[in-house]
């Protein structure tokens, strides 16, 4: 395949290792956050079965350009023969929801239970600011986080659902999410020991009635 042949051209490509995602964004408008695990796995260079497995914990040791129409991506399993091109990781993007879907059925198939990687689930710090701590009544907490919450979006999502009533508190439109002291994405990972900051974006708290 040449530039040429491309049908789509990336203008941004960004690893966010924390989260163990490659964000690719296209001339188009598009942009895709593909995880490590689900480019590992849709390799064409991997075999449909077996080498599948057990790659929940999978991520990007690094990337290296081929000229000027893919990249060759090295993993940290040790796989290093996979080359995607531009339109690879455009269909991959588009794609993505059905592959996936077809990716767990496969393991399902083979009886593989897929697991969440060591270490995403435990225990965070959460720090609240202005009407929030009030609101809480505390600045700070401890939490251990339940098999389910493993991003900014489901601990929102968990921490609403805690005290009847705090739902409209952790709605997103209302808070600036950062984690380690740096703004976070929705999509970003949370792991042992991360300390999660919760920064209302207006000045002005929602009407609530008490937490219980």
């Amino acid at each position: 395949m040449t530039e040429e042949s491309s049908k789509h051209l990336p203008t941004e490509i960004n690893l966010h290792a924390k989260s163990r995602l490659l964000s690719v964004a296209f001339e188009d408008g598009s942009r895709f956050d593909l995880p490590c695990e689900y480019l590992r796995v849709f390799s064409k260079a991997a075999s449909l079965d077996a080498s599948i497995l057990g790659k929940e914990g999978v991520t990007i040791e690094r990337i290296e350009p081929q000229g000027q129409y893919a990249i060759r991506i090295i993993f940290t399993d040790g796989h290093d023969t996979g080359i995607y091109s531009w339109d690879t990781l455009y269909a991959l993007g588009t794609n993505q929801q059905a592959n996936w879907a077809s990716y767990l059925q496969r393991l399902e198939g083979l009886g593989y239970q897929r697991q969440e990687p060591e270490g995403t689930l435990r225990r965070i710090r959460l720090l609240y600011f202005s009407w929030l701590a009030k609101k809480l009544r505390k600045e700070t907490d401890e939490a251990t986080l339940p098999p389910g919450v493993t991003d900014v979006t489901s601990l929102l999502k968990w921490l609403g659902q805690r005290r009847q009533g705090a739902e409209v508190l952790f709605t997103p439109d209302r808070l600036r999410v950062t984690v380690n002291r740096q703004f976070a994405e929705a999509f970003t990972r949370l792991h042992e020991g991360d300390e999660v900051g919760l920064v209302p974006n207006s000045p002005t708290p929602p009407a609530t009635p008490d937490l219980v």
